[in-house]
């Protein structure tokens, strides 16, 4: 799983990335994306919102989360884990 977070300046800029990654991920906070990516999409995916960002001015994040980790993760207050699907989307 990788955790994606991100902070973008402009509002049209914002609303592309989040639609960008709804399409590969689960939303879990405001600025915060869990997805579940191989290397290839992941590639595929930062350069896609490369593409999307003004480097001088937004920030994205990926922070993977190896496997063995996962029963570590709690969440306080509503919300679930996403779990990892069985399939992966080209």
């Amino acid at each position: 799983m990788i955790l994606i977070c991100f902070d973008i300046r402009d509002k049209k800029r914002l609303r592309n990335v989040a639609k960008t990654l709804e399409g590969v991920g689960q939303r879990v906070q405001h600025s915060v994306f869990e997805c579940h990516l191989d290397s290839i999409e992941l590639a595929a995916l930062k350069s896609m919102l490369a593409t999307i960002i003004n480097p001088a001015e937004d920030n994205i994040r990926y922070y993977p989360l190896c496997p063995k980790d996962r029963p570590e993760i709690k969440i306080d207050g509503p919300g679930r884990i996403t779990e990892d699907p069985d399939y992966h989307l080209l």
